[in-house]
């Protein structure tokens, strides 16, 4: 495709894949794509590891990383460890985890022992993320994205010096004019129709909405995100303005995808209704598939959830069980486990390779665009 973001990070297709799955990366930007590692929950060894594995699948091809570096959070600029926040969570917070595992006929009692993966917390501080870009910075990347508030100035330099692209989910017009003060190359314009955390107008307002807030600035590409599944999405998304598109969910149901088997076969049969959101997981809003463990998060007897990250201390040691048992075919566990994902689950109904869904978006954008330009010909 003829686009200045294209030539920018020389690619074929503006179509971005964001994954926490290395293959899907890798197949994406082989196909022309460009692949986005979701490195949040990695630690410095392990994001060389798959940095350098994909390094050695894609031959110099263009992909980037993602991570959470939220604005507003507890003690973000403190040096408090996982154990001491863990300290913070009201009793009766850990007590409604505990009966919720237990009337799904899981028992709790090892829950909170630290066996189970409750992942490191500190990668959403501005240090601890700039450790990991120690490690990012060392590889081609050629973009970077802040999936939670404006990127800090410090690593927007450092994104700069090493002449790494810097972008910035934006869920709303006001954070779009704050991501364009702050001199970000990329804007993620989510919709609420996405997985994951999302606000609450639809990609079809917001995408425009944001065009026009930011006409004051020069050289933002705008990336449609939010309910694209399909490339006539996102030829409908580029007639609005936008320079492509960032897609997440679509790759959950993908063969090479992380997803555990549980969660995908929920999702393949899922329609777009199954999906709903809530601050049960992280404390902020995400959208994720309906399940019990939801449904327990929104009824009358539900404590409110905590801020972030205090509830991931809660929701992530206790879904890591689950997926355990649900893997084991536990029922109790299948029904409380979920996974962030958006409303275009409903058009996700077959397990494909990453590489073709690139193809069949390739080829629906294409279709689109020639019925499209076939308007004005007749």
């Amino acid at each position: 495709m003829n686009s200045e973001l294209c030539r920018k990070l020389g690619i074929e297709f503006p179509l971005f894949a964001f994954t926490h799955c290395r293959d899907v990366v890798a197949e994406v930007t082989n196909a022309g794509g460009f692949g986005v590692l979701g490195a949040v929950m990695h630690s410095p060894e392990t994001l060389e590891v798959e940095l350098k594995w994909i390094d050695e699948q894609v031959n110099g091809k263009p992909y980037g990383i993602d991570l959470l570096i939220p604005n507003n959070m507890e003690d973000k600029q403190s040096a408090l460890t996982d154990a001491d926040l863990r300290g913070r969570v009201p009793p009766g917070h850990i007590q409604y985890i505990d009966d919720l595992m237990r009337q799904h006929g899981i028992d709790p009692s090892d829950l909170w022992d630290g066996g189970y993966d409750g992942g490191d917390l500190s990668n959403m501080r501005e240090a601890g993320a700039a450790k990991l870009l120690d490690v990012a910075f060392k590889h081609p990347i050629k973009l970077f994205v802040n999936a939670l508030g404006v990127p800090p100035q410090s690593i927007i330099d450092r994104a700069r010096a090493n002449n790494v692209l810097v972008g910035a989910l934006t869920g709303a017009k006001e954070h779009a004019i704050k991501h364009a003060e702050a001199g970000v190359d990329i804007l993620v314009v989510a919709g609420t129709e996405a997985g994951g955390h999302c606000g609450e107008v639809s990609t079809m307002v917001l995408v425009p909405e944001v065009l026009e807030a930011i006409e004051a600035y020069d050289g933002i590409a705008v990336l449609a995100a939010g309910g694209i599944a399909t490339g006539k999405q996102m030829a409908a998304c580029m007639a609005m303005g936008a320079a492509g598109a960032w897609t997440g969910s679509v790759w959950l149901t993908t063969l090479e995808a992380e997803t555990t088997p549980t969660v995908k076969e929920k999702m393949l049969r899922a329609t777009s209704r199954d999906t709903v959101r809530s601050r049960s997981r992280t404390g902020k809003p995400t959208r994720q598939l309906r399940s019990a463990w939801s449904a327990a998060w929104s009824a009358d007897a539900a404590p409110d959830p905590l801020p972030m990250p205090l509830q991931s201390l809660l929701s992530r040691p206790a879904m890591s069980k689950i997926d355990k048992l649900a893997a084991g075919g536990h029922q109790g566990a299948k029904d409380l486990s979920t996974y962030y994902v958006g409303q275009a689950v409903g058009l996700m109904n077959t397990e494909q390779t990453a590489r073709s869904v690139v193809y069949d978006f390739m080829k629906d954008y294409a279709d689109a665009v020639e019925r499209l330009s076939r308007t004005l010909d007749e």
